[in-house]
């Protein structure tokens, strides 16, 4: 499976451009991590894009999130391996702590792909005048963002630090702020 595959595949569950851009951004970032850790970065990417495949179907029910979504992709034929990420990165079921680089990343990049979203918006939607100084500031506000889960962003510490996640994740998405209406 590729990246548009993937991005296929999801549109066809998931109607809201928002929650579309949320899962291209937490792929960015995804891809990122991986490429930096020295995993195959184009495979994490594809984790991060059908991460919340089920999200719409499930709601706010986090009984369900996860579960749901490792059956609709394994009815898919996707991969059994990134059909049980997809599954375990619910937190509220199978966190919070997690050992697999790539559950870990996922974790992290969910939260902080919203954080530097956020940031820029508060720079009028240029990612290009968001720093990892910005981030870091702007983590520290808990009113700020507040969506975003800053401990399964503190997560990322056993394999790089705050400062590193932040320059990957705006990386990222600068590197595909067009598909997020970011400038």
């Amino acid at each position: 499976m590729n990246r548009d595959d993937a991005l296929a595949l999801l549109r066809r569950y998931v109607a809201s451009e928002n929650l579309v851009r949320h899962c291209l951004a937490t792929a960015a970032v995804m891809k990122q991590i991986g490429a930096y850790l020295g995993e195959d970065a184009e495979r994490w990417e594809i984790i991060g894009i059908l991460h919340d495949i089920d999200y719409e179907e499930v709601g706010e029910d986090m009984e369900r999130h996860g579960d749901v979504g490792c059956k609709i992709l394994l009815e898919e034929g996707v991969d059994e391996e990134i059909a049980q990420i997809v599954r375990r990165h619910n937190h509220v079921r199978y966190g919070p702590v997690y050992e697999r680089p790539v559950e870990i990343a996922l974790q992290a990049a969910d939260s902080v792909s919203g954080l530097v979203i956020a940031c820029a918006l508060v720079k009028g939607g240029t990612v290009s005048d968001v720093s990892a100084k910005t981030v870091k500031k702007k983590f520290k506000e808990k009113s700020f963002a507040a969506g975003c889960d800053r401990s399964r962003i503190a997560a990322i510490e056993p394999l790089m630090d705050a400062a590193t996640l932040y320059e990957l994740a705006i990386a990222g998405i600068a590197g595909i702020k067009e598909e997020l209406d970011l400038r």
